[in-house]
């Protein structure tokens, strides 16, 4: 059977019953623009090696490209109208909490939804699976390591203002405090925000020891370069749990000193699924193509994870792919993984950036422990 759709985001497309049609919500626009070629590369190798290997369901999986960097609502609206139409069977793709609040409530109890980027944690919508790291994983433990090995104690908190930093940061006050220190000051800026004097000047004020980084893409780029031009770098260290290599190459090699980033995936890792994730991205999109790092990697993780779902239940039914989830499992760039509580569990390093690369310094988490 074949019908033609036509939706706000898309030209004219035909929906065919021998393919399964996947929405990828990826930003194109806005501060988190900058990682959105890697996330379109990553996730379309995924798709490209699902189908060599017979697709999912015997069907080929096709992703339709949505833009995840419009306003919340816009996105969630025409998502909604894919998966309303049937022109799509699941949803996957990077974009910022404000998005998914947005669409899963309209989208979830319908198709299987895998969001793939790191988050505040919390979230508990049936349908919705996890692919990246929350507080309690990744920000956590990386505070308590550097406060051992540095010293911190005065944390300065500088985000976005909407709900992953905010939340994030109510989270690294009570660690903060569990390491006998504690947060001396926050900031919150709009999407966009280019003008940081008035925080620099505040940070420097509080005396921090260390900048919790809660910036987007080149809203944290431009962060980087303030912050070494007001000379902050040669006082404080700056830890962030979203900053991927193709953030340190529009930031600058002289802006990334004493700059952390704790993440479950790193470019610069040696293992041997690392090493074959980059061959095969290589050889696919050529030398020049955007660094796969956590951020563009993790959508690879998620069109990977949504086939491994729909697979396990043999069917694209929210609930029977929910009743067969905690059996999950699948092996990628990350290694063998498998979720619980709806969860991936993975590893998470802690790297120091190394002008435009990061040195991959600890693990601080195993895949079996517990948030």
């Amino acid at each position: 059977m074949h019908r033609p759709v036509r939706l706000r985001t898309h030209e004219w497309f035909t929906v065919d019953d021998s393919t399964l049609n996947v929405a990828l919500v990826y930003p194109m626009q806005g501060p988190a623009g900058v990682f959105g070629p890697t996330c379109e590369t990553c996730a379309r190798l995924a798709a490209e090696e699902i189908n060599k290997s017979g697709g999912v369901l015997g069907k080929e999986l096709r992703l339709l490209e949505v833009d995840g960097g419009a306003e919340p609502q816009q996105v969630a609206e025409d998502v909604e109208a894919l998966v309303a139409t049937g022109a799509v069977q699941g949803v996957t793709g990077w974009h910022i909490s404000s998005v998914r609040q947005a669409m899963a409530p309209r989208i979830a109890h319908r198709v299987p939804y895998v969001y793939t980027a790191l988050y505040e944690g919390g979230e508990r919508t049936d349908g919705v699976y996890l692919t990246s790291e929350t507080p309690a994983s990744q920000l956590l433990p990386a505070m308590r390591l550097l406060t051992e090995a540095r010293g911190v104690r005065r944390w300065f908190v500088v985000g976005n203002n909407y709900v992953w930093p905010r939340r994030t940061a109510r989270a690294a006050r009570r660690y903060a405090r569990d390491s006998r220190g504690r947060v001396c000051g926050e900031a919150y800026l709009p999407l966009g925000a280019d003008d940081f004097q008035d925080v620099l000047g505040r940070i420097e004020r509080a005396d921090a020891d260390a900048v919790l980084m809660l910036l987007v893409g080149s809203d944290a780029v431009r962060f980087n370069r303030a912050f070494a031009a007001a000379g902050l770098d040669q006082r404080c260290l700056r830890l962030s749990t979203l900053m991927d290599e193709n953030m340190l190459l529009g930031s600058g090699p002289e802006a990334t000193v004493d700059l952390w980033s704790t993440a479950g995936f790193f470019a610069s890792l040696a293992d041997q699924n690392t090493m074959d994730f980059h061959g095969r991205y290589a050889d696919r999109f050529g030398v020049a193509a955007p660094t796969p790092g956590s951020l563009g990697e993790s959508c690879y993780e998620g069109v990977l994870l949504l086939a491994a779902l729909i697979e396990r239940a043999r069917t694209v039914d929210v609930t029977a792919i929910g009743a067969a989830a905690d059996t999950v499992s699948y092996e990628g760039p990350r290694g063998l993984l498998g979720l619980e509580g709806r969860h991936v569990r993975q590893r998470i390093y802690l790297a120091q950036a190394d002008g435009l690369d990061f040195n991959v310094l600890a693990q601080l988490r195993a895949p079996h422990e517990l948030s």
